[in-house]
């Protein structure tokens, strides 16, 4: 028996579209000889519909291309996802059809509600399991979380599956497909069948699939897996009471996987939105930097427009590193010198300002402008605004609203300051595309003479290291210190932390890549005095 797994990258609330590619996949499983056509998870809906499963047409529309799944889909067995019920009664269910035929459903038991899932709100746990036959093997079915816990997979194996097919939705983030390998080989332990397991690929607002799609035999190995972060199509054989080798693609490195997953989500963001290309903010900096590449990467050159805007206190190499980089890449490059506007707004506000110290109000007036001429060429040409802010300025409010953090998409919004370095390093090596002087020198907002990050907050090993265990662990301040970082530093990121979650809310949508990002899996409230 031959089962192929659809590595599909739908969009959500697209069901026409997304019908052609179950449809397409269909074919090219039939004429590879394939008996079993195994999609990812809500396929036919996107994942995650989120409260479109509250509209009745949407769910009308989709048990109608259900229906024209049964009516067009023969010589291959196909199991697809989508809701099933009505905005009473909803599952997130699979369907398996042959012929014409609905040979069974199955209706997800285990639905996930923490981090970015909520699927409580929408849908209703099933309770039965399903196991149909194919070329005389039993085979059970199961939706993502169903494998997370011991007992879907058990009453599968009770009901003498011989084999478990599992349709999955599962975010990236880092080190996850090694938890998946883990969890998917204690079911195949447990119960003594081997198991496949096919992932959605593609970005989805802040969401990043990265299929990476495998199967497991009765010893719990790797047999066969897809390569992450592409739309493909695999195979794997079942013989002889067992699945057999197959291709095995490489698993990435962390530098790799993180900087293709923020590929995979501007791109899809840009593409699926069909925002015309990208504009961003170059700085000579390193996060903006990155940023670029990044765009680049996804959509090509062409399609990405970057805006030097300097002022008095931009340093000469900023702006000579920023043009180097222009020509490494080849992307549309403009230069606009913003002092001349900032002398203008001093001029109106020198009233307002009269016998006051200068501080932070000048260096936000400086990122409000640029944000401004951003987001003026952004209604010009259509084309989304990038912002390049970072997970360590996100987590201390080092960033201007308004300002830096004016856009649509926020690349980096997930990755810290020293993953940045990483990233960027990471990048040279396949090819040298950002300057060396932009990666070594002391990362500086340069809003006033001779300023330095560090100069308003700790050094960055040790700010992403408290980031990440209050944030990302949930560990308390009393925890975070027992772990040896002083007692200052840990009061003084919590307290930046607490005061800026008003800027976070308001802060652009960007691509998760750790499992607790400044997103749906970050709901804290404004208005907060809890300080633990």
């Amino acid at each position: 028996m031959k089962i192929a797994l659809a590595q599909l990258n739908p969009v959500v609330g697209d069901l026409a579209g997304n019908i052609e590619l179950i449809l397409a996949a269909a074919r090219d499983a039939r004429a590879a000889g394939a008996d079993i056509l195994l999609t990812p998870e809500l396929a036919l809906a996107g994942y995650p519909p989120e409260d479109l499963l509250l509209r009745p047409s949407f769910l009308a529309e989709c048990r109608k291309m259900i229906g024209r799944l049964i009516d067009e889909v023969d010589g291959i067995t196909l199991v697809v996802g989508y809701p099933y019920g009505d905005t009473r009664e909803c599952f997130n269910a699979a369907v398996v059809i042959r012929d014409g035929n609905i040979l069974g459903r199955y209706e997800k038991m285990l639905l996930p509600n923490d981090a970015v899932f909520d699927e409580v709100r929408y849908f209703t746990p099933g309770a039965v399991p399903l196991v149909f036959e194919q070329n005389g093997v039993k085979v059970g079915v199961a939706i993502c979380e169903d494998i997370w816990d011991v007992d879907p997979a058990a009453a599968a194996a009770d009901e003498g599956a011989e084999l478990l097919l599992v349709l999955n939705a599962s975010p990236y983030h880092k080190a996850k497909q090694s938890t998946r390998h883990n969890i998917a080989a204690a079911r195949v332990e447990e119960n003594g069948f081997p198991l496949v397991y096919c992932n959605t690929v593609g970005g989805q607002d802040e969401l990043v699939f990265d299929g990476n799609s495998f199967a497991l035999n009765k010893a719990g190995e790797v047999v066969a897996q897809l390569p992450a972060f592409e739309t493909t199509m695999g195979f794997v054989e079942y013989q002889g009471g067992d699945l057999q080798p197959g291709a095995i693609a490489a698993d990435l490195s962390e530098e790799a996987s993180v900087y293709q997953a923020l590929v995979t989500g501007v791109r899809d963001y840009i593409g699926k939105n069909r925002f015309p290309g990208i504009l961003l903010g170059l700085s000579g900096g390193i996060d903006s930097a990155l940023t670029l590449a990044i765009a680049c990467d996804a959509l090509g050159p062409d399609k990405v427009h970057a805006v030097m805007m300097p002022s008095r206190y931009t340093a000469d190499i900023s702006v000579t590193d920023s043009r180097d980089m222009i020509e490494r890449l080849g992307c549309k490059y403009s230069e606009i010198e913003i002092w001349p506007m900032y002398e203008a707004f001093m001029a109106g506000l020198e009233p307002h300002f009269a016998g006051l110290p200068m501080d932070a109000s000048e260096e936000n007036l400086q990122s409000r402008i640029r944000g401004t001429l951003l987001m003026a060429m952004s209604n010009k040409s259509g084309s989304l605004v990038l912002t390049t802010g970072n997970k360590s300025e996100m987590t201390t409010g080092y960033a201007t609203l308004y300002g830096d953090m004016a856009g649509g998409f926020a690349v980096l919004k997930d990755v810290a300051k020293t993953l940045v370095y990483r990233l960027s390093n990471w990048r040279n090596t396949v090819g040298e595309v950002i300057p060396e002087r932009i990666i070594t020198r002391p990362p500086s907002a340069e809003l006033r003479p001779d300023q330095k990050d560090q100069d308003s907050l700790p050094e960055y090993d040790v700010l992403d290291a408290i980031l990440q265990a209050y944030v990302e662990e949930n560990l308390s301040r009393a925890e975070i210190v027992a772990q040896g970082y002083a007692q200052e530093d840990v009061d003084r990121v919590v307290r930046l932390l607490r005061i800026n979650e008003y800027k976070r809310r308001q802060a652009p949508v960007g691509p998760r890549v750790t499992h607790r990002a400044f997103g749906k899996d970050w709901r804290m409230p404004i208005t907060n005095r809890f300080t633990l």
